[in-house]
């Protein structure tokens, strides 16, 4: 890519060494969490359990009963975040099986959705980046293709405005930010792998990114110093519409995947971030997350991404969180150790969302994922 290079590509070098080895192994070598404060036993023993949960309820074809691709891929995600390569190891079945899944339903177009056409570029984006991290992790031959296709179809489905719509079609205007950081991920997922980005489609998406900010005064003028020290958010909409925790985080990761990691609005939608997650009361053992996996899975991301302080203080509380709401019953091990999201999905989805989520935030700290791996990207 013309636009965007590695900030440090012998930190690059070293992460891939360390991969190959742990492909031996069945699990990447390890990249340690920076201190004793990002991991606990506690949340080991619970990102052992949701692996075993899922482990358990998979099901032959390795969907777990879901035709969405993207939760498929989420599925993956948090096997591979925590060191599991496909067909290595304790579960390298069961990561391989979902890996297969998504590769056997990919569209000859590259669209990575077989659900209803109102989800294509959700499970398109989200698809596109799990086969994105897999295909840095893994020397699987047949995740390159799909994935070059997959990522034409995001470029080419890029609307005029720089967002994207629900449907894979490109139209005048985006429909709203949730799916423009689901390609935002994608993207940069296949940056880092070594796929190229016209640096016309980054540049587009960031500033339709940047118009989905909305300050408290209702002025939008980035350049006048009162609405950038006015509180202010990222929002669903572009006007203000949608002004939630999500979107806050959403803005905060579209930014940092694209190399902004200087701008004004991410330490303004922080503040929105930090506010939730101190207000939060976890309900013990009862399975339910102490955020919605949807929010919760951007809010972990923006808060690595940007480091330093907010990651360590916020991310020690996201974690005893989500251990201590681990849904507990030893008996029956069909339940034991699963979280539930009743917010987005329900029933076994919801299930499989929620604890493929968790289990992905609680294993962010051993920086196995190659995006979590990377040092900062700088421009030409």
């Amino acid at each position: 890519m013309s636009s965007i290079v590695f900030f440090n590509n012998s930190l690059r070098a070293a992460v891939v060494a360390l991969v190959i080895v742990g492909l031996q192994i069945g699990t990447v070598a390890e990249l340690r969490a920076e201190g004793d404060w990002e991991i606990t036993p506690q949340s080991e023993a619970a990102v052992a359990r949701g692996l075993e949960w899922l482990a358990r309820n998979q099901g032959p074809e390795g969907n777990w009963d879901s035709n969405d691709l993207g939760l498929v891929g989420v599925g993956a995600l948090a096997f591979l975040s925590a060191g599991h390569t496909p067909g290595r190891g304790k579960y390298g079945a069961t990561v391989q099986k979902a890996l297969d899944y998504m590769l056997k339903n990919a569209k000859p177009s590259g669209l990575l959705n077989i659900s209803v056409a109102q989800r294509d570029m959700y499970n398109h984006g989200l698809s596109a980046f799990v086969l994105g991290q897999a295909h840095g992790m893994t020397d699987d031959p047949r995740i390159s293709p799909v994935l070059d296709r997959a990522l034409k179809l995001i470029t080419y489905t890029q609307c005029a405005d720089g967002g994207w719509g629900y449907q894979a079609n490109r139209g005048p205007a985006g429909h709203d930010l949730s799916l423009a950081v689901m390609q935002a991920k994608a993207l940069r997922s296949a940056v880092d792998s070594g796929l190229e980005v016209p640096p016309e489609v980054i540049q587009l998406a960031i500033r339709d990114v940047r118009e989905h900010y909305h300050s408290k005064g209702n002025s939008q003028n980035p350049d006048d110093p009162a609405v950038r020290a006015q509180p202010g958010q990222f929002t669903y909409g572009k006007g203000g519409s949608g002004p939630t925790v999500a979107m806050a985080a959403c803005g905060v990761v579209c930014l940092q995947e694209f190399g902004e990691y200087d701008d004004w609005r991410i330490p303004r939608s922080l503040e929105v971030i930090e506010k939730e997650i101190r207000g939060r009361k976890p309900n013990p053992r009862s399975g339910n997350l102490p955020i919605d996996a949807y929010t919760l899975y951007y809010v972990g991301q923006a808060l690595y991404q940007v480091g330093g302080k907010p990651w360590e203080e916020m991310y020690p509380l996201l974690r005893e969180g989500l251990v201590e709401t681990q849904f507990s019953d030893p008996a029956n091990p069909l339940r034991d150790g699963h979280w539930q999201d009743g917010k987005h999905t329900s029933g076994k989805q919801g299930e499989l969302y929620a604890t493929s989520v968790a289990c992905f935030v609680l294993s962010m700290p051993n920086r196995y994922l190659p995006i979590l791996q990377e040092g900062r990207i700088q421009k030409k």
